[in-house]
């Protein structure tokens, strides 16, 4: 029996964060409720995003129920620590906007380490096409909650 929290607590079984490694680290709402659809609550996650100072984001996308980052570790911060803090900052403003209490963020996180030979450009494309692959837009210039540092 998983318990109430899923499998989450198996997503940290074995991480390690090293510096100057990117990542790509996904997130989901909490039952996948999609909060994001709302623009406003979507701009508040980019807002936690973007003044997150321990890590370069290199690309995100804002999806309704879940967010796709992907991100230089430049500081000698666990991931999970740094995630965290996104989440809760996010979870504040987004309760804040709607005047809520409660859980906006599933348990837990997905994180990969990318290997150094990968094609990084080709990740951060997969990222943010990714309203595309879902039918959101018919072209990703049309989404606004996606940024990549190579624009």
């Amino acid at each position: 029996m998983e318990g109430t929290h899923g499998r989450s607590h198996r997503l940290r079984r074995g991480r390690y964060s090293e510096t100057g490694r990117i990542y790509l680290v996904t997130t989901t709402t909490h039952d996948r409720y999609p909060v994001f659809q709302d623009i406003r609550a979507g701009r508040a996650l980019v807002q936690a995003l973007k003044t997150e100072r321990r890590v370069d984001t290199l690309c995100f996308v804002v999806m309704p129920d879940h967010l796709h980052w992907l991100i230089q570790l430049n500081w000698i911060e666990p991931l999970e620590r740094i995630v965290g803090r996104v989440k809760s900052k996010s979870a504040r403003a987004v309760n804040q906007l709607f005047n809520h209490r409660g859980r906006l963020w599933q348990d837990g996180f997905h994180d990969r380490a990318l290997r150094r030979e990968e094609d990084l450009i080709a990740v951060a494309r997969y990222v943010v096409a990714n309203p595309l692959r879902a039918g959101l837009v018919r072209s990703v210039g049309d989404y606004p909650l996606w940024d990549a540092v190579w624009l």
